[in-house]
């Protein structure tokens, strides 16, 4: 079976316009959190989000596509740039063996809403003919293909906050059945919407505090729910003896991935048994005992059950080996990026096993009786990591997880 390394990596979040910000920001415990204002917000109950703060394209995407792109599309196209630059590529004519799986929990709503707006406002002439195929999910999994000449396998993957997750693991997939030498896979998501944000506040989902850089708190006894964020991840994953043969530097292999449904309710989390059996699936695809697995990045968003069935999950899976694990949620700092954070969250996961330190969760003062495993909190810390498992758990019951170990060379 062909084995699948991770060669290149990119981000845009809250707290950083690229990799090498975020991570030095993610280990130093820096909130991206703070008051909306890419809309009035002041009729909203709550009023806090992870924007992605000094977000400027111009240069790096052609100014006619740059027009017409939606800001999800503009943050996938940007992290791909960086993945596949850092992974020693250059767009070099048309590529057939490189591939991309990029996807979206929501797409271009920005693009929508707008041309729903023109509609109202100076009618059906003046909608844009690009209107529709840049509203789609799949427009920024195209734009990518498009930029960087890639003519492999594309697809654009959509299953709400384990967007990313999944198309990582569908691309180590893709590779391992030999139908691409490499793929950019990951997830954007720019749903800062007025409308998507109110339908947040009307599930009552989101978590407020007067001091917005402590609003997202998972694993607290005080936590009230998540922060919805914006941003992007990316990855360059590529089969072992293609990296290898051009010499390219390795962060991780790509080890295991496991999906799985609650199938129980299109919001509200299940009991852990979807999160058990998806991590189990990716530790048998792995060929992996429990006991192997040093490092959980976790879905952590900061709701009440979400955290307390992931705990238990966890203790499920692991066993005994749960209390040894170091556990902790980037969320805590990024806020939830849905369909990008299981993206950024494995980007994470290969710089923790790179770098041999994991980041903390910030904001958990007050341990939860319920939520009792060592979540790192408060500041980050050196630690012995070979093996890393990272979890995404979306709306609709759709679970993912990715297992990423140290490459040794072999």
């Amino acid at each position: 079976m062909k084995r699948v390394v991770i060669t290149g990596v990119g981000a845009v979040t809250p707290v950083g316009l690229d990799v090498p910000s975020t991570w030095a920001a993610l280990l130093e415990g820096q909130s991206g959190v703070g008051k909306i204002t890419l809309f009035d917000a002041s009729e909203y109950p709550v009023q806090i989000a992870g924007e992605v703060k000094g977000f400027d394209p111009a240069g790096r995407i052609e100014p006619k596509e740059l027009r017409r792109m939606d800001r999800y599309a503009q943050l996938g196209l940007i992290a791909a740039q960086e993945a596949f630059a850092d992974a020693g590529l250059e767009r070099n004519g048309l590529r057939d063996e490189i591939g991309v799986v990029f996807g979206s929990a929501a797409g271009g709503l920005g693009t929508l809403l707008e041309q729903q707006r023109i509609l109202l406002e100076r009618g059906v002439r003046r909608v844009s003919p690009t209107f529709l195929p840049n509203m789609l999910t799949d427009t920024a999994s195209g734009h990518i293909a498009i930029a960087l000449g890639l003519r492999g396998p594309n697809m654009a993957i959509v299953s709400a906050c384990a967007t990313g997750s999944h198309a990582l693991g569908e691309a180590f997939e893709t590779i391992r059945r030999g139908d691409a030498d490499a793929v950019v896979a990951g997830g954007s998501e720019a749903s800062l919407v007025p409308v998507v944000y109110a339908g947040f506040c009307a599930m009552r989902a989101l978590a407020n505090h007067e001091d917005p850089a402590q609003a997202s708190r998972p694993f607290d006894l005080h936590r009230s729910g998540f922060v919805i964020s914006e941003g992007a991840g990316a990855m360059l994953v590529e089969e072992l003896d293609h990296a290898r043969s051009r010499g390219a530097r390795i962060y991780a292999e790509v080890l295991g991935y496991g999906s799985s449904n609650d199938a129980f309710d299109m919001a509200a989390p299940a009991e852990g048994e979807g999160a058990v059996l998806t991590m189990a699936r990716a530790l048998k695809k792995a060929e992996l005992q429990p006991e192997r697995v040093d490092y959980i990045n976790a879905h952590g968003t900061g709701t009440p059950l979400n955290d307390k069935f992931e705990t238990d999950a966890i203790h499920r899976v692991f066993g005994p080996h749960a209390k040894r694990l170091a556990v902790s949620s980037t969320k805590s700092m990024t806020g939830h990026m849905m369909g990008a954070s299981g993206a950024v969250e494995a980007v994470v996961c290969a710089l923790v096993i790179r770098d041999q330190v994991i980041p903390p969760t910030i904001n958990l003062r007050t341990p939860d009786p319920n939520c009792d495993l060592d979540y790192v909190p408060d500041a980050a810390r050196k630690a012995d990591v070979r093996i890393a498992l990272s979890n995404s758990f979306g709306l609709g019951g759709h679970n993912a997880s990715v297992i990423l170990g140290a490459y040794d060379g072999s």
